[in-house]
């Protein structure tokens, strides 16, 4: 019998915990499932402050602003992120600034088109570099080297970042999704159809992939 296809559009940004929680269990949760399924990866631009400076934020005063939130309940969620992520094998480490993230969806966006698993290969290096690196995910300089370390061409990776190429693309598709509903992230839809919201554990998403691999097989 041949493993049930599965496509799995995983809408998110590179500056987001829950986003690489959720994306670590979704993938542990895949490999769980094995060759029940075949999935299939895409990840979607979502930008968490499209209007962000280019310099960027203080991380704690943008929190508090945003989320009306304190220093001590701060704290406690990143206490709660950084056990998350542990127990994920993802290491979340204290950043000072939020970025902005439009030429990191930019390139992530090329990255797919360049296929063999690129994009995904970029994706995690994208949040290491953040959340495990504190490095900033804005900075052109940042993000060739990180290209370029998952085996995508650097100087093709420069020329993407010193022009507005798929500027368009990626504001289509995040127009596309927010028109859809999609407010925060990550968001995870099974099949076009089935939509599952947030950093849920491993279980969560094997027992989702089960329910579509069986009702296909059935």
């Amino acid at each position: 019998m041949s493993a049930t296809p599965i496509r799995i559009d995983f809408v998110s940004d590179v500056v987001c915990p829950w986003c690489a929680i959720g994306l670590n269990a979704l993938e542990q949760a895949i490999a769980r499932v094995g060759d029940d399924a075949e999935v299939e990866l895409h990840f979607q631009p979502f930008e968490l402050n499209p209007q962000m400076v280019p310099e960027g934020e203080d991380a704690t005063e943008h929190l508090a602003r945003k989320y009306g939130i304190d220093a001590q309940q701060i704290a406690r969620n990143r206490d709660v992120i950084r056990d998350r992520g542990a127990a994920l094998g993802f290491t979340f480490n204290a950043r000072e600034r939020i970025h902005n993230t439009f030429d990191a969806h930019r390139l992530l966006h090329w990255a797919a088109l360049e296929g063999a698993g690129r994009e995904r290969a970029l994706k995690h290096a994208l949040l290491r570099a953040y959340f495990t690196d504190g490095e900033d995910v804005s900075d052109r300089e940042v993000l060739v080297r990180l290209a370029a370390a998952v085996g995508l061409d650097a100087g093709r990776a420069r020329g993407v970042l010193d022009s507005d190429e798929y500027a368009d693309a990626v504001r289509a598709q995040e127009r596309y999704f927010l028109e859809r509903g999609i407010h925060s992230v990550p968001a995870i839809i099974l099949n076009q159809r089935h939509l599952i919201s947030g950093g849920q554990p491993v279980e969560v998403f094997e027992q989702a992939l089960r329910q579509l691999a069986d009702a296909k097989s059935a």
